[in-house]
């Protein structure tokens, strides 16, 4: 074994630029975990293309990572197939694509579900996803090196009530696809996996809670997402953490994993703490 490899299976060191030379592509990248993705990405030796609908701010991300920006509305196909053709002009390859955009909404009672608002969601949600793999994967088999792709699920997908009818819906369909993507597209090396988070306090989560809580600053959310949303005592999720799980997914370190959803969680959907006191002498 080389001496940049750590013994636990096969593992980078933590100075070794996991993604050095690849080209990829992370929608919803302006902000939130999309930021955090493609920072890390991009400091991993990736050339990334930061596709969002918020200008501005991809803009200004991209240009300090040495990236490219595209504006790109996920719902939308021919703009995801518009940013692929971008990477493949700017680097000639695409490696990783991270379909990370997404939309919340659609709140209440199912017997009073705004259909309108549902298929918003759906389209970004779902539909942006499917539009990624799509145009990703055309470009990675035409490639003939594989790829990683990656989806951005959630908690909510694999626990119910955690967040509304329509959300859960579309990140529950995201892990179907994603599977059967992984059948199709392992015959040409390509890997199709999840990432579902949990509670991570970015501003899409918190303009939600602040919905049901009322108006209260940032950091007690935080403080709240903390205390009750994991298993970690104190502990709760940041952008930060997604992303590592993200950089993992992307690298040849999860080389021979596809199909798969790594819940990024600090382990609230495995168990309840509600009885955690029946373990404690």
């Amino acid at each position: 074994m080389s001496k940049s490899r750590m013994e636990f299976g096969g593992a980078k060191s933590n100075n070794e630029q996991r993604l050095k030379g690849k080209v990829a592509i992370v929608t919803g990248a302006a902000r939130g975990i999309g930021a955090a993705i493609a920072k890390l990405f991009a400091s991993n030796g990736a050339h990334v293309v930061v596709a969002d609908v918020l200008d501005e701010l991809g803009v200004g991300l991209a240009n300090s990572i040495g990236g490219c920006f595209v504006h790109c509305n996920v719902s939308k196909e021919a703009d995801l197939e518009n940013t692929v053709k971008l990477a493949m002009a700017w680097k000639g390859r695409l490696d990783i694509i991270v379909n990370n955009a997404g939309t919340s909404g659609a709140d209440g009672s199912i017997v009073n579900v705004n259909m309108d608002r549902v298929r918003e969601i759906v389209g970004v949600n779902l539909f942006g996803v499917v539009h990624g793999i799509k145009h990703a994967a055309r470009a990675m088999i035409e490639g003939k090196r594989g790829g990683s792709i990656i989806c951005t699920s959630s908690s909510a997908a694999i626990m119910g009530g955690l967040a509304s009818h329509a959300y859960t819906m579309s990140k529950g369909a995201i892990l179907s696809v994603m599977k059967s993507a992984a059948c199709e597209l392992g015959e040409h090396g390509i890997r199709v996996n999840c990432i579902s988070p949990h509670a991570v306090p970015t501003e899409m989560l918190i303009s939600g809670y602040r919905r049901f809580v009322g108006d209260i600053g940032d950091e007690e959310i935080a403080k709240m997402c903390a205390a009750k949303a994991s298993l970690l005592h104190g502990k709760g999720g940041s952008v930060e953490d997604i992303a590592a799980g993200a950089l993992f997914l992307a690298s040849d370190d999860a080389g021979f994993i596809t199909g798969h959803n790594l819940v990024v969680d600090g382990g609230y959907t495995a168990a309840n703490i509600t009885m955690a006191h029946m373990y404690r002498d």
